[in-house]
């Protein structure tokens, strides 16, 4: 299956379909049956590498990447760079070009916790995971 995002004057994904490989030009396809703008995605692409199908943990497998990472409803669509990517999650977080993600003013702690942006102190506070009972 081939996937399609139809992007709206505001460079807005308004929605994503799949076609069956055998259509080909799946977008000029779209294009003549709802008209707009369409541009293929694919599930397999994400920070701009495109990933072995169903692989765990995530394998690149030197295909091409199409827009960067997957077109979800309500995500922006840059022409210029082919790249979709989602609303910012916070004021403070940055958009990272090379892979159209979104990226945090301070790293994500690497120690095994789970943490939550705290957009008020711009720091990741630890999500206390314990139960009492």
């Amino acid at each position: 299956m081939a996937n399609y995002a139809q992007i709206n004057f505001d460079n807005i994904v308004t929605q994503v379909v799949a076609l069956d490989n055998s259509v080909s030009n799946g977008s000029d396809f779209l294009n003549n049956l709802f008209g707009g703008t369409w541009v293929q995605t694919s599930y397999n692409t994400y920070g701009g590498i495109h990933y072995t199908p169903n692989s765990s943990p995530q394998i690149p497998d030197g295909e091409p990447q199409l827009g960067y990472n997957y077109a979800g409803i309500g995500y922006n669509y840059d022409p210029v760079a082919n790249a979709f990517y989602c609303q910012q999650p916070f004021p403070s977080w940055i958009l990272n070009t090379q892979t159209y993600l979104w990226e945090a003013p301070t790293a994500y702690p690497k120690d095994g916790n789970k943490y939550v942006w705290n957009e008020s102190n711009l720091s990741w506070d630890l999500i206390n995971t314990s139960i009492n009972t």
